[in-house]
C-alpha cells in the first residue's frame, strides 16, 4: 500500500534544530529525520566533517513527510519567517510516495 505525500527538506544551522523541530511537532507532522549536512551556498562553505569544539557551527538537513502540500508550506513559511533573515537556510519541497503507508 502506498500513499502520496509531500517531502519538506530544510537545510540550516544546527543551532536551530530544537526550535525548528518544535515548529514541526506543533504542525501535526508525524515525524522527521535529521542528518548532518555540509556544502556551499550564498553564505559561504559549511562542512560537516571538520573537527569542531562545538556542534553549533555545523549544518543539518531535516526531512519531513507531510500528508499534504499545505502542511509542508505552512511549516516552511513559519521557519523562513522566523529564522532565515538572520541564519543561513533553505527549504524545498518534493513529491513523495510513502511505501508501507500504514506507518505514516
Amino acid at each position: 500500500m502506498t500513499q502520496k505525500a509531500s517531502k519538506l527538506v530544510i537545510v540550516t544551522e544546527n543551532l536551530l534544530l530544537k526550535k525548528i523541530t518544535k515548529i514541526i511537532d506543533k504542525s501535526g507532522a508525524a515525524g522527521y529525520t535529521v542528518v548532518a549536512a555540509g556544502g556551499k551556498g550564498s553564505r559561504n562553505v559549511r562542512s560537516s566533517g571538520q573537527p569542531n569544539v562545538s556542534d553549533t557551527s555545523s549544518n543539518i538537513k531535516i526531512e519531513v513527510l507531510t500528508a499534504d502540500r499545505d502542511m509542508a508550506l505552512r511549516i516552511s513559511d513559519e521557519i523562513a519567517a522566523e529564522f532565515f533573515e538572520d541564519y543561513s537556510g533553505i527549504t524545498y519541497l518534493c513529491d513523495a510516495e510513502v511505501l508501507f503507508a500504514h506507518k505514516f
